[in-house]
């Protein structure tokens, strides 16, 4: 079974779309930019196209590569205290000499849409979050969608960074999923893969996941974007070799990436309706 995320991101979409219709409400998102690295330009585009499709109105910052640190803060400070703003998102990675933690930490975490905050990571952590991560919540919706079993199963987790693979393994945790999360250190990785109901690869390593480390029947996630010796877009899961052992697996493109940013319009979407309820639990 192909896990189609991109026909899954188009049903969230439409469906978003009406629920901001009927809500009364207008949301809107910050983007800023740090330099001209052009796959983050393309990405703050799709993301600002998407919001005009669904009705959340958006503005774009951009900052030249050589901004300081204490720039960007500014005008995420900016951004926190305009009443009209409801998400703020900070296009990653930025160049070497701004301070993404500090940037990161900077964003109120009731505007976090991208979930990154030590605010929104803990709450995460403790079961009850507010916004996850985009692309690890983007995963379990398509999970839920096709009606793959969690609760109870094994899930691998590749790839350890606190953007993707640590928020992963939480949220399978959270949905009552045993699970591994594996990295350059793990011993025995292809083994410890064999064993997953569910692996989620995000290491970054072009067909790193071969049909030798997936268990029959497994759900296979795929979060890699590379280029093969070809120079072809692949993931980081060998899709040829691995789709007949598979019982379900995500492509790439047309996987996770459009689920992203579907999420992302919809954690903006909520932060309006906290913000319009009052219901944001003081941090």
């Amino acid at each position: 079974m192909i896990l189609d995320g991109k026909a899954v991101s188009e049903k969230r979409l439409e469906l978003l779309k009406e629920m901001i219709e009927e809500s009364g409400l207008y949301p809107r998102l910050a983007t800023v930019i740090v330099g001209e690295d052009p796959a983050s330009q393309m990405y703050v585009r799709m993301k600002h196209r998407a919001c005009e499709r669904v009705g959340i109105g958006s503005i774009r910052i951009d900052l030249p590569a050589d901004a300081s640190t204490e720039r960007v803060l500014e005008v995420i400070v900016k951004l926190n205290n305009d009443p009209d703003i409801n998400g703020i998102l900070v296009q990653m990675p930025l160049p070497p000499g701004v301070d993404t933690g500090r940037v990161i930490n900077a964003v109120a975490p009731n505007k976090d849409v991208d979930g990154f905050h030590p605010c929104n990571i803990g709450r995460l952590f403790s079961g009850d979050p507010l916004f996850a991560p985009c692309t690890p919540q983007g995963i379990m919706t398509i999970l839920e969608e096709y009606r793959i079993p969690i609760a109870g199963k094994h899930a691998v987790v590749i790839g350890r960074s606190i953007d993707v693979g640590r928020p992963m393994a939480a949220l399978l945790l959270n949905a009552d999923a045993t699970v591994t999360i594996c990295h350059s250190k793990t011993g025995d990785l292809k083994e410890e893969a064999r064993r997953a109901d569910i692996l989620v690869s995000a290491v970054g390593k072009a067909k790193f996941v071969g049909p030798d480390m997936v268990k029959e029947g497994a759900a296979v996630i795929d979060v890699g974007i590379n280029h093969d010796e070809d120079g072809k877009l692949c993931g980081d899961v060998d899709f040829e070799a691995v789709k007949d052992v598979a019982g379900a697996i995500t492509p790439v493109p047309g996987g996770v990436g459009p689920m992203t940013i579907a999420t992302l319009m919809e954690n903006t979407f909520k932060a309006a309706r906290l913000e319009t309820c009052n219901s944001i639990t003081a941090w």
